[in-house]
């Protein structure tokens, strides 16, 4: 069954691109499975929709297609006379896939264009590459922080890039050498048989991550395989004038992946309310109690602002 990105994300079909990305923000923020009473599967489908309805290309496909569109995961579009690719005629079970390939299992990473290729001529091969997931976190700001802008250093538990090997599973000063599964093709392949007959279908080598090569001797830290978990230490900088609930994107940040790209970060600010300042659109405002007689004769009044104290004054007949 096709699934109704819009309805995931709660948008309108004809919902800008700043709209879809306020509302994954929202949802990402309120199931992260960190959270407490997260949503790991609402999670899953909210970046599985952002990851199409933001970009412009499967956008248009999903519009077209729908999930059985080219790259959507449900099929594939250009089968006969717009009836597309039903996996269950031919007896394939697809019930694994989304935007990314196939879950981690005997299918991960599935090239449909091997079937295809052989069945209609051609075939569409693209390289697919792994990325990590996305971290949403909170961060409670000072009011003048967020006026002033600043930097930000805090600690937060996620899969992350070893640090001893830089990523590539490798003891310092070992050499790599040709994977022995792959054989340096990063990929395996496997044939298949079905009732319209043999086909073949390739996964991302386990032992290489697809790099085609793998350590004479693996790091002792990550033993091999690149990544680890572990406590991290983030600096973020604070653009002045931050809004309260706005979301600073800090890319790579997000989870680490082997032979992959990490996911991105998305850090959403809560600023403080101050005592006696307020932000207006591009102002600060505040109110002062003023004695009558000096708002008839005029007088000055001390202030004390965000960066420092002021003399105001009233000028000779100020009304109310």
């Amino acid at each position: 069954m096709s699934k109704d990105y819009y309805k995931i994300l709660g948008v309108d079909k004809n919902a800008s691109g700043d709209e879809i990305k306020k509302a994954f923000r929202k949802m990402a923020h309120e199931h992260h499975p960190d959270k407490q009473g997260g949503n790991s599967e609402k999670f899953k489908e909210a970046n599985e929709a952002y990851s199409v309805l933001s970009d412009d290309k499967k956008r248009k496909q999903y519009d077209m297609f729908g999930t059985a569109g080219p790259g959507m995961g449900g099929g594939y579009g250009g089968y006969g006379q717009g009836a597309g690719f039903n996996a269950n005629d031919f007896g394939f079970d697809f019930s694994g896939f989304n935007q990314s390939g196939f879950q981690q299992g005997e299918f991960e990473d599935f090239d449909l264009g091997d079937i295809l290729g052989g069945m209609f001529g051609g075939g569409n091969r693209r390289a697919r590459t792994k990325r990590g997931a996305d971290i949403s976190v909170d961060v409670d700001l000072p009011f003048s922080e967020a006026i002033f802008g600043g930097e930000r250093t805090f600690r937060i538990h996620k899969t992350s890039v070893c640090s001893e090997c830089a990523g590539n599973g490798a003891k310092k000063g070992s050499k790599m050498k040709t994977c022995h599964t792959c054989g340096g093709k990063g990929k395996v392949t496997e044939v298949k048989r079905s009732i319209i007959g043999s086909f073949q279908t390739s996964h991302t080598c386990e032992t290489c991550h697809g790099a085609g090569k793998e350590p004479e001797e693996k790091c002792p830290i990550c033993r091999g395989a690149g990544i680890l978990n572990r406590d991290q230490e983030i600096k973020v900088k604070i653009p002045a004038g931050l809004e309260n609930d706005e979301t600073i994107r800090l890319p790579n940040g997000g989870e680490a992946v082997s032979g992959g790209a990490s996911g991105d970060l998305y850090i959403k600010v809560h600023v403080k309310s101050h005592p006696v300042w307020r932000k207006e659109g591009h102002n600060l405002v505040t109110e002062i109690d003023v004695k009558l007689s000096d708002a008839l004769l005029g007088a000055t009044h001390a202030l004390k602002t965000l960066d420092g104290d002021i003399t105001l004054k009233i000028p000779e007949g100020t009304t109310f």
